[in-house]
């Protein structure tokens, strides 16, 4: 938006109770987004600013603030429209100003919403409303009820009868129901409290898979279902198989109808219950069951997408192997493995194809590629991707780095999810105009090995692999939400300017893809930067561009030592005056963490420089330039397991989680089909979701529970080599001496 429209007070109110933050921080981060900053740089560099909000927090505020900018819109739009009828009043625009949410504005502008024509309105154009009237007032009349309706009865009009012109009126009066915001939403609170999600199976339609065969006669409180259970009833609905509503028992509904409308006994009282359950069942139960079932799809989509970022967060955040030669090698059986070396900053160098698997079955011949790629090349280590024949693949190259005492070089299976998709898209293209398709993905597979941020980033997220019912979501709001993660992670993590692609670049706060691009094409004509103000110089990078990226830049070896750390360039100031209070340069300083210790941060406050800012400068000289990212632990499968076939129940292995779903987590153990541990059978104590105690990435061990090759179900458990906790029985209590007697008393009692 190039216009920031100021949000209202109240608003404002709202919103800081929502999200629990005081009303300054709220104000002051909504100031810093119509600046032009980014959750990266605003979480990172304005805490003073912020009050210390987190970047969950300032996200957060950023959604509201969409949120909201949107409700302000529309609520305009609708007083617009009701006033342009003539038909806004002052209490009518109160509660429209008031309203905090979309649907409770959307009730208050439905008795004024352009309709299609219904049975109110032709009953409206009958002049059957002042009869409607009557009976909403539910007055004694001076006249019989039905005397008075017979005054209705026009030839002219099409009211042939009384009788007809009081069905008249109560369709006016069922609409005028329908349409009443209170009624509305105490109502859709209603279904949404005690409602039931029904799902059956379509009669006639074969469900071959067994896919839904859970769903086919299937029932859950609306407050209860979860994400996934609700996205596999709507998948099923969606092709076919499964039909789905929600149900909701008519009597309360009804009786609370009754109660707000229906007065002191009398001849309307028969007239007006007619038209509350012709309301109901017409217009009311269907247009709520409608809006619950939205919201049901909207708290699922939440949901799922939750669950997605959570893994891909885990995934870029993987720890790296770091800066060393990798040869990767993508299996294949037929067509042989595609061999690919890459230097430690991830230059391709060269390529091959060996043939260690059937039907070719050439060891030697591998054997002689292998050897003469490490020795050229000083490869420090070997990752295999993990599609067919990876397992037969590690176990060949253990084979040979032990037969040929290759101590230094270790081996690694590496998750190749989304290495087609890279190989075949614009990116790798411009990498690699000049190579086959498959050679990409080996390189691919060799660079996610040393940074699997900086490889992974240039897949769509959608295609890693790691979502749950990521089809069935909102596309638009999964994009976004992901996008959100690579940019979180990125910038966390840091990016080595002049190493990095502008697929990585691009996710830096304050750089779009045309500025990445630019950045790229200065490295390439003007070789490497050797400070991160050089990138003034870059076209297209301008001062605010500047502000929100360079901190999250790095240059190892450049002319400031500071700019391999996350200080912000506009901090260097500080850093100076805190080297000469101790005495020392800044590369000394900056060389030597444990000075950090002896700086009193309070004696270097300013205005701008605050002491979140202050204790985040110490951090960082503690720590110049530290990655944050986990150390890189290489799983180990067992040598003996390379198929479903080989795992037995009781046996312990040592998996990667590759997804975290709400219902378990999936586990790879080499044997080209993940298992399942099911949230119960993660731990011995209750846990909520599976990502309270794992993480996509994360080094388990696990027990087989059951595995079958046929259906290639593999189920697993974590619990079972959990260490339980000893149980504590409580000390028996000793009786006392009225106890003691009265039980000799019993026991001797006289029957």
């Amino acid at each position: 938006m190039s216009e920031f429209k100021a949000l209202p007070t109240p608003v404002l109110i709202h919103i800081a109770q929502q999200l629990n933050v005081s009303l300054k921080s709220l104000v002051s981060t909504i100031g810093l987004f119509d600046e032009g900053g980014t959750v990266p740089f605003i979480a990172r560099y304005r805490k003073e600013v912020t009050g210390n909000l987190d970047e969950v927090a300032i996200r957060s505020i950023q959604e509201k603030l969409e949120y909201h900018r949107e409700l302000e819109e529309r609520r305009q739009t609708v007083l617009k429209s009701i006033d342009e009828q003539g038909k806004l009043n002052p209490e009518l625009k109160a509660k429209i100003e008031a309203a905090l949410e979309k649907n409770e504005l959307e009730d208050l502008y439905l008795p004024y919403k352009p309709k299609r024509r219904t049975k109110a309105g032709i009953a409206r154009e009958k002049g059957l409303e002042p009869l409607a009237q009557f009976l909403w007032e539910q007055r004694p009349g001076e006249v019989p009820l039905a005397e008075l309706a017979a005054r209705f009865i026009s030839e002219e009009k099409g009211v042939a009868s009384a009788e007809e012109a009081l069905e008249g009126a109560r369709h006016i009066l069922a609409e005028q129901i329908s349409e009443t915001a209170e009624f509305r939403k105490a109502i859709r609170q209603t279904m949404m409290a005690e409602g039931m999600v029904v799902s059956r199976a379509i009669e006639g339609v074969e469900d071959a898979e067994g896919k839904f065969k859970m769903y086919a006669d299937y029932r859950e409180p609306v407050s209860k279902i979860p994400s996934h259970r609700m996205l596999a009833i709507r998948r099923g609905a969606k092709e076919g198989l499964l039909f789905f509503e929600i149900e909701l028992a008519p009597a309360g509904p009804l009786a609370h109808l009754k109660s707000k409308i229906l007065r002191a006994p009398g001849e309307c009282t028969p007239h007006l219950s007619e038209a509350i359950e012709d309301s109901y069942q017409r217009l009311l139960n269907p247009s709520i069951q409608t809006e619950v079932r939205l919201e049901l799809k909207d708290r699922s989509d939440e949901e799922a997408i939750k669950v997605f970022r959570e893994n891909i967060e885990n995934l870029l955040l993987a720890p790296p192997a770091g800066m060393l030669s990798v040869l990767a090698i993508d299996p294949g059986i037929r067509t042989g493995c595609k061999v690919a070396v890459v230097d430690d900053t991830g230059k391709f160098l060269e390529h091959a194809v060996i043939y260690p698997l059937e039907p070719r079955n050439d060891l030697a011949g591998a054997v002689r590629t292998l050897a003469s790629l490490i020795a050229r090349h000083n490869v420090r280590a070997i990752a295999i991707g993990n599609g067919t024949g990876s397992r037969e693949s590690s176990s060949f190259v253990q084979d040979f780095l032990r037969q040929a005492k290759l101590d230094t070089v270790f081996s690694v299976v590496v998750s190749e999810s989304g290495a087609s998709v890279y190989s075949a898209s614009e990116i790798a293209r411009q990498e690699f105009p000049d190579l086959d398709l498959t050679v990409r993905g080996a390189i691919s597979i060799a660079r996610r090995l040393q940074d699997p941020l900086a490889e992974l980033v240039k897949i769509d997220p959608k295609s890693i692999g790691v979502g749950q019912y990521q089809h069935d979501v909102d596309q638009k709001r999964l994009k976004q939400s992901l996008e959100a993660t690579v940019e979180s992670c990125v910038n966390r993590v840091g990016v080595d300017l002049n190493t990095a692609s502008w697929a990585l670049l691009r996710y830096v706060a304050g750089i779009n893809e045309r500025t990445a691009l630019k950045i790229v094409e200065h490295r390439n004509q003007n070789g490497r930067f050797r400070s991160r103000f050089q990138l003034m110089a870059v076209s297209g990078f301008g001062p605010k561009t500047f502000e929100q990226a360079a901190g999250f830049l790095r240059i190892r070896g450049g002319e400031n030592p500071l700019d391999i750390t996350a200080v912000h360039p506009e901090s260097y100031p500080v850093v100076e005056k805190i080297a000469a209070s101790l005495g020392v340069s800044v590369p000394e300083l900056i060389s030597r963490p444990e000075l950090a210790e002896k700086v009193k941060i309070e004696d270097f406050k300013t205005e701008s420089v605050g002491v979140y800012t202050l204790s985040d400068i110490r951090d960082e000289l503690r720590k110049p330039g530290r990655d944050p990212r986990d150390t890189f632990v290489a799983p180990k499968f067992r040598e003996d397991v390379t198929e479903i076939a080989d795992l037995k129940p009781g046996m312990t292995l040592e998996g990667t989680v590759t997804n975290v779903t709400r219902f378990g987590a999936f586990v790879d153990l080499g044997v080209h089909q993940d298992g399942l541990v099911h949230v119960s059978e993660i731990s011995n104590r209750y846990i909520k979701e599976p990502a309270e105690l794992v993480k996509a990435g994360q080094i388990v061990k696990v027990q087989v529970l059951s595995a079958d090759p046929k259906a290639k179900r593999i189920a697993l458990s974590m619990k079972a080599l959990e260490p339980r906790q000893p149980v504590k029985r409580p000390e028996p209590k000793k009786p006392s001496l009225d106890d003691q007697l009265a039980r000799l008393n019993d026991r001797f009692r006289v029957r």
